[in-house]
């Protein structure tokens, strides 16, 4: 139908509160999976977490790249509509009111995985302890005895990105260290974001001992930066990731990080749809448990730390 015709059923829909209470019979049994962004081995965990439930319960699924920062275009929501799964799962993701209300005027459940923002009460949400991350993975190395930590956490409009930031601060002020802001860089969760702004720590005169990277991925980009300034990895700084995704155990030296429950929360974002669907009794909040993973990527700080701050020179 036309955009038109179809705005002017949406708002009678709307207006009656309308529900959609019986199952078509061309309705096919499909989860809708939907990133803002799917070009990460972080995205691949997940998709198998959900994956696995999906199989489970015979429902096949679907994924959707948005193409936005965290909100779904009017191009998703119409092929949602056209598609009409069994529910959808958003990553990273906030939806607008207007989006809410068609998919609930359809019956279509949804499940937000670490929501970009803070999500309102009626909206089912799925995480992880990222502030009790945060505060493990900055104990550990205040634990080894380093005082100047660095954070290269994520983007500053994510909700998971300043709740590590929290729990780094919050680890700093339970073992009596004042919080230097310019140790503070906010990254984009990928290696060449980690990369540069662990090049803009290490050229400080006083640089950091420690960096605490809020993704593997940074963390690999914060390594890369220290063999680039002449600086190993822990002897000279030691550094901590955050997910323990596959490539954290096989990076050179394996990576101390802060694992992250992907593959649950893939699977209880299916779980949680699934009871929404049936009407059941849920949860509006889940939040799973993380934990430290270490490995050989930290150690106690030198006595006197080496202070390289221009890259070293390419040998010929």
């Amino acid at each position: 139908m036309s955009p038109a015709t179809r705005g002017k059923v949406e708002r009678l829909l709307e207006a009656h509160a309308y529900r959609r209470t019986t199952r078509v019979a061309r309705e096919a049994p499909l989860i809708e999976l939907v990133f803002h962004e799917l070009d990460s081995v972080w995205s691949m965990e997940l998709i198998r977490g959900v994956e696995n439930l999906a199989k489970a319960h015979r429902a096949s699924v679907v994924l959707t790249e948005s193409g936005t920062r965290h909100a779904p275009g009017p191009e998703w929501i119409e092929g949602v509509l056209r598609r009409r799964p069994i529910g959808v799962v958003l990553v990273f993701s906030s939806l607008p009111d207007a989006v809410k209300r068609q998919l609930d005027a359809r019956s279509i459940p949804f499940v937000i995985v670490d929501p970009a923002g803070d999500p309102e009460p009626d909206v089912p949400s799925v995480g992880s302890a990222n502030w009790s991350g945060g505060v493990v993975a900055t104990r550990h190395l205040i634990d080894l005895g380093h005082r100047r930590i660095g954070i290269v956490t994520g983007p500053e409009d994510m909700l998971c990105s300043l709740a590590r930031l929290d729990g780094y601060r919050s680890a700093l002020s339970m073992a009596g260290l004042d919080h230097d802001a310019s140790l503070v860089r906010f990254g984009d969760f990928h290696v060449e974001g980690g990369y540069a702004r662990a090049m803009e720590l290490l050229r400080m005169p006083d640089r950091p001992t420690a960096v605490f990277a809020g993704s593997d991925l940074q963390a690999l980009g914060v390594m890369e930066a220290a063999r680039v300034c002449g600086l190993r990895v822990p002897e000279d700084l030691s550094v901590v990731g955050y997910d323990d995704v596959m490539i954290a155990r096989w990076s050179s030296p394996p990576l101390t990080t802060v694992h992250q429950p992907l593959r649950e929360m893939g699977e209880e974002a299916v779980q949680m749809l699934l009871r929404l669907r049936a009407g059941e009794p849920s949860v509006t909040r889940m939040e799973l448990t993380t934990s430290l993973v270490v490995r050989k990527s930290t150690a106690p700080p030198p006595t006197r730390p080496t202070t390289p701050a221009r890259p070293a020179r390419a040998r010929r």
